[in-house]
């Protein structure tokens, strides 16, 4: 495969492989608690700081860790960095870290944080695995609020507790429930995917000039 550049390691993970929209990982947390915008917000931050975390210390440690005990070590270290989130989050938002519940928890197994420890952290230097790690995470939680926005706007017509359309909005309860985070994922995506679309069929467009002056087959 060819070698990413420290730009690439960044920003990818944003957009072109975002990590909810794009390889559909970390769905427990996106579908389940993006009831609301604080909550959104509070648990897209606990996963970004554990992914940086865990990047960090896993790409320090790395030339130390048997690969035969790496998988243990790796979750090792996210449980770490997960209890302390858990309890600053208790310490600071006590409200949102009861309505996020076990959810918390279980960002030890969330295979998007594990899979980056895998995948890359283990393999490549310190800057480049934060990097990584944060244009991961600042995807996540784009993801996250997107869903968390859409969600609430319609099922409580409110942004972070602020009215929008008045007493007369007949809320959509079915988007604060839990078919609500499989609805909007699915909206996303079908907006994301027609999104993609267009812009390659305006790539397209704009190489067809090209294409015939140098005889090759447009597809």
């Amino acid at each position: 495969m060819r070698e990413t550049t420290a730009h690439e390691d960044l920003i990818r993970g944003i957009w072109k492989e975002n990590p909810v929209l794009v390889q559909l990982l970390g769905l427990c947390p996106a579908l389940a608690v993006t009831n609301t915008v604080p909550n959104a917000i509070a648990m897209g931050l606990a996963t970004f700081f554990v992914l940086t975390g865990s990047s960090l210390l896993v790409s320090l440690l790395k030339n130390w860790i048997p690969s035969e005990v790496r998988i243990s070590a790796y979750i090792l270290i996210i449980a770490t960095f997960v209890t302390i989130a858990d309890l600053v989050l208790a310490a600071v938002v006590p409200l949102i870290h009861k309505e996020l519940g076990a959810f918390i928890a279980l960002i030890v197994v969330n295979c998007m944080i594990l899979g980056r420890q895998e995948a890359f952290a283990s393999k490549r230097p310190v800057g480049r695995a934060l990097l990584d790690a944060v244009g991961t995470g600042t995807g996540f939680m784009i993801a996250m609020l997107m869903m968390g926005t859409f969600r609430e706007v319609l099922g409580s017509g409110s942004v972070m507790g602020y009215s929008l359309f008045g007493e007369n909005f007949e809320p959509w309860i079915v988007m604060i429930l839990p078919p609500g985070g499989f609805l909007t994922l699915g909206f996303i995506l079908l907006a994301f995917g027609w999104w993609k679309e267009r812009h390659s069929e305006a790539i397209r467009v704009r190489q067809w000039p090209h294409g015939v002056a140098s005889g090759e087959e447009v597809a």
